[in-house]
């Protein structure tokens, strides 16, 4: 009879000693993923500025353009948490927008088999880049899930486990970012 209250204690230990290597799991998961997506936006904006420096060989004088994208990307390079991330990223990739659309008036930057390479390399980290924001933003669904469940609830307060931001991408159109225009006043 003396061994009943032991084994239930030893059960109930094993349970919250499972409950929290689960949300140590998915702590670290989380982080893992961020870090993904660090090193993508860090090539993106590695990129960036050959970008700009090829379109500004034909279009130099696109300066505000230029100027436009070089500024969201030190906006997005100084961001720190998700939110601001994804909000100065979503407005990198409105300016970046418009750098094409700079691009697209002049066939012969189109024609430069560099400008190609820059856009294709960043066509193939913006996927990659798409990649690690789902798989972050599921690890984070996750562990914010198990945060808020019973009887895990209990074990991620006391040992303050917090819920973590996810990774969304904010459409600056919808917010009212400013049209750029590109017509020339005469």
């Amino acid at each position: 009879m003396t061994w009943i209250p032991l084994i239930v204690l030893a059960v109930c230990v094993l349970i919250v000693i499972g409950i929290y290597n689960s949300l140590v799991r998915l702590k670290v998961q989380s982080e893992s993923a961020w870090a993904d997506i660090d090193v993508q936006l860090k090539r993106r904006h590695d990129l960036i500025p050959n970008l700009v420096e090829t379109v500004k060989g034909y279009a130099g004088h696109e300066k505000q353009t230029l100027d436009a994208v070089i500024g969201a990307r030190n906006r997005a390079m100084s961001a720190t948490t998700p939110s601001a991330k994804a909000e100065a990223e979503g407005l990198l990739a409105q300016s970046l927008k418009s750098l094409f659309a700079v691009a697209e008036a002049y066939p012969q930057l189109r024609a430069v088999e560099s400008f190609t390479q820059l856009q294709a390399s960043l066509s193939h980290i913006e996927e990659a880049l798409q990649n690690a924001r789902r798989y972050y933003n599921a690890v984070v669904r996750d562990l914010n899930t198990k945060i808020q469940e019973f009887p895990s609830n209990m074990i991620a307060n006391l040992f303050s486990f917090k819920a973590r931001e996810f990774f969304e991408l904010v459409d600056v159109v919808e917010r009212g970012v400013p049209k750029v225009s590109f017509e020339q006043t005469r």
